[in-house]
């Protein structure tokens, strides 16, 4: 069985220069997890942050679903993430580095359990971002050529 992708954060690879990605659980309420197989989550703007020797993600915002009443959760709280002390603590030692973050990648299922990816990153600069377009149009421009000759 494949994983089932929920959401991704494309603006996240064209800000970030990902250098490493965790996978980590995520504590969930009952019907987040009902909205996330309906795929309505985004995580544009989200971010994590260790607090205390535990992992946080903000900003990710799942839309709650219609029959959960007002028992609904709050759909930008903060959620904690699952994982190892030993990762928790290779993360931390990382990022005191200057200059990364912790920037979550993507929500998806693997075997029935909720999973964010997480990534160490580092800011992109404006020159950086130029040359990924020019990268991506010479690379467009290359397969359109292939194409054509055939």
């Amino acid at each position: 069985m494949a994983d089932e992708t929920v959401a991704t954060n494309r603006e996240a690879r064209h800000n970030y220069h990902i250098l490493e990605s965790f996978e980590a659980g995520i504590v969930l309420q009952g019907s987040e997890v009902k909205s996330l197989r309906d795929k309505k989550a985004n995580l544009k703007d989200s971010f994590a942050r260790i607090d205390e020797d535990e992992i946080f993600i903000y900003n990710m915002h799942i839309t709650p679903y219609p029959q959960a009443g007002r028992f609904a959760p709050e759909p930008k709280r903060k959620r904690k993430l699952l994982m190892h002390k030993s990762e928790i603590r290779k993360i931390l030692g990382r990022l005191t580095q200057k200059g990364l973050t912790l920037v979550p990648l993507k929500i998806y299922f693997k075997r029935g359990m909720a999973k964010v990816e997480v990534a160490l990153a580092q800011g992109k600069k404006l020159y950086d971002k130029r040359e990924d377009i020019k990268r991506r149009d010479s690379d467009r421009e290359l397969r359109r050529e292939i194409r054509g000759k055939e």
